[in-house]
């Protein structure tokens, strides 16, 4: 992922890649009036900040006498203006008033342009993480977690910022430079011709710094955004990283990609700083170059002492409107950049459209078939997982899934869920392809009680209540009742609101399994998916699990991931996995007089270890 942003962002600002940065104004939309009024204020704001420049050097020729009324020795340079006929104490008050409607307008350009950035980058928020939550399951297993956040994070506030900042101010600082600019040709076009030679240079020097300065940026944004995958990876998995000791092993990990975002970040310093060498040098040099020749000028009285003044203070703004456009420049690409990732993954396609709360119900009880069903994953396409699987189970039954690790038991139970599109072959319930059922609909009938429970981190209540957000307070402690939950949880001080921890680590293996099985009693599915939720518990924690499962179980459709076979004595049929094929098929007696066969293997295998 990093690589193809870093390819992206190397093109050049072509038509192209602007139409598709442009695109993020849809976010805009919504708030053009803001954004309207606070370019107007921003456009009036800024000419009266080049009114305001004038004042000085007006009050410098009043003062000497060259302009008696005022600002008439510039007026007058202007075709069809008359004198202003001010002295100096209203022309004090003049500036007093322009200085307060500029400050006006300033308040209320930052206000405008803050309602536009934060209320429109929130529904880009929003946007993007309802994208995220709606791709499906392939899409994540080909992306990191740090590069996804990324997007959500540091990419939207690269882009707000330009919106609420940067591009206000590239504007203002357009405006300032062409209209000191036309200033100063209007008023002293001898030295506005020496000033202007030098543009050239210096703006041909900006695109080359700006370019390599950028690049260095963006390598350096990917290399900060590994640091945070590191980060991710380490949180996520804590607990492995202490019980291997290798604690100082992430630390070096993430210390060499920090150093190596450190690293870019110096050496794109080291080119700002030759920049601003070259702009203090040529820009400056000018400056004093003409400063020099407009002083022989007043010396020669060809030009008044305040109209020099003037030409000092607009050619220094000038020049700084020159030296910060190349860093808002910067700024806009990085963002144009930062958009085409964005959109990247909202115009993914999507399995399903999360913002949108769907309206569809069914009720699924109809037999499960699975007929000559051929499989191999996205990210590996060229090992085949599934070889032809058939099998069948009846409306309310209970089977069985056995086999050796990678043998493809959670890969039947995946493609029952959706969560990968068969590479041939179909899956039907009720004679019905599952592919053409509303998706929501169809995994709403589907219950999971997974071996490994990741809980969310806030109170069992909520965990409970993902099964059916809107359950009542009695349906909630019949689920845990009948889960064997109701027990410990009344146990503690907040009862249900006892938060649980990041990843439920609060609560004992046994106790997440239970909470598991409440939340999938509450959410009544026609379909239940075990994955031998009882093997990684004690005795105890596994009797009162297992008594929760048998009550979950009844009356439902049910598949039990079977790695413990004395788990699985009382199902209905037991399929046997083996390299992606069913080779058995029974109940666990027919099976067990199989002498040579791959689950009476397995079983004397089992009972072997126990022994």
């Amino acid at each position: 992922m990093a690589d193809n942003s870093e390819a992206t962002e190397k093109k050049s600002l072509n038509k192209e890649r602007l139409n598709q940065g442009l695109r993020i104004f849809r976010y805009v939309l919504p708030y053009k009036w803001p954004f309207i009024m606070g370019m107007l204020s921003l456009v009036v704001g800024s000419l009266i900040f080049l009114v305001i420049m004038l004042v000085p050097g007006e009050m410098l020729n009043i003062l000497n006498g060259a302009s008696t009324e005022g600002l008439s020795s510039i007026s007058e340079r202007l075709p069809g203006n008359s004198g202003l006929g001010m002295n100096i104490n209203q022309l004090f008050l003049a500036a007093m008033i322009l200085l307060g409607v500029q400050g006006l307008l300033s308040f209320w350009r930052v206000n405008l342009f803050a309602i536009v950035s934060e209320k429109g980058m929130a529904n880009l928020r929003t946007d993007i993480y309802g994208k995220l939550i709606g791709l499906s399951i392939p899409f994540f297993e080909k992306r990191r977690v740090g590069e996804l956040t990324s997007r959500i994070t540091t990419d939207v506030t690269q882009v707000q910022n330009v919106i609420s900042v940067t591009l206000a101010e590239f504007i203002r600082q357009i405006i300032i430079l062409f209209g000191g600019i036309a200033i100063i040709v209007f008023t002293m076009p001898r030295l506005a011709l020496t000033m202007l030679l030098t543009f050239p240079v210096v703006v041909v020097g900006a695109m080359f710094f700006g370019r390599y300065i950028r690049r260095l940026m963006k390598a350096r944004q990917d290399q900060l955004a590994e640091t945070n995958v590191v980060v991710e990876e380490t949180m996520q998995t804590i607990q492995t990283v202490k019980a291997y000791t290798n604690e100082w092993f992430e630390v070096g990990r993430y210390t060499q990609k920090l150093q190596g975002a450190v690293d870019l970040a110096l050496k794109a310093a080291k080119m700002r700083g030759l920049f601003a060498a070259f702009i203090i040098f040529v820009m400056f040099g000018a400056l004093f170059f003409i400063m020099w020749r407009a002083a022989l000028m007043v010396q020669a009285g060809t030009l008044d002492p305040g109209d020099l003044v003037h030409f000092v203070v607009f050619t220094g703004t000038i020049g700084a409107a020159i030296a910060s456009l190349g860093n808002f420049y910067a700024e806009i690409v990085s963002a144009i950049g930062a958009t085409e990732r964005i959109f990247d993954i909202l115009d993914e396609n999507s399995e399903i459209e999360p913002l949108t709360v769907p309206t569809e119900n069914i009720r699924l009880n109809g037999a499960i078939r699975y007929e000559q069903v051929h499989f191999t994953y996205p990210t590996r396409p060229d090992i085949d997982v599934l070889k032809g699987i058939d099998l069948e189970i009846q409306p309310g039954k209970k089977i069985a899934l056995v086999g050796a690790s990678g043998s493809g038991k959670s890969t039947i139970v995946a493609l029952l869920q959706r969560f990968y599109p068969l590479v041939d072959g179909k899956i039907t319930i009720g004679g019905t392809d599952i592919k053409d059922l509303p998706l929501s609909a169809y995994r709403r009938n589907i219950g999971i009680v997974p071996q490994e429970v990741l809980l969310f981190g806030g109170t069992i209540r909520e965990n409970i209540l993902y099964g059916k957000p809107d359950a009542e307070e009695a349906e909630i402690v019949d689920a845990a009742k009948k889960a064997n939950a109701w027990e410990f949880i009344s146990g503690f001080p907040e009862g249900l609101d006892t938060i649980v921890g990041e990843r439920g680590v609060k609560l004992s293996g046994g106790q997440r399994q239970r909470v598991a099985i409440a939340r999938a009693i509450l959410k009544d599915p026609a379909i239940l998916l075990l994955d031998e939720a009882t093997s990684s518990l004690d005795a105890e924690s596994e009797r009162l699990v297992q008594a929760a499962l048998d009550g979950l179980m009844e009356g439902r459709t049910s598949i039990i991931i079977a790695h413990r076979l004395s788990t699985i004595r009382e199902v209905d049929q037991i399929y046997v996995i083996d390299d992606g094929k069913i080779v058995e098929q029974g109940t666990h007696q027919e099976l067990s007089l199989q002498e040579d066969g791959v689950y009476n293997n397995l079983a004397k295998l089992q009972f072997e270890m126990t022994e």
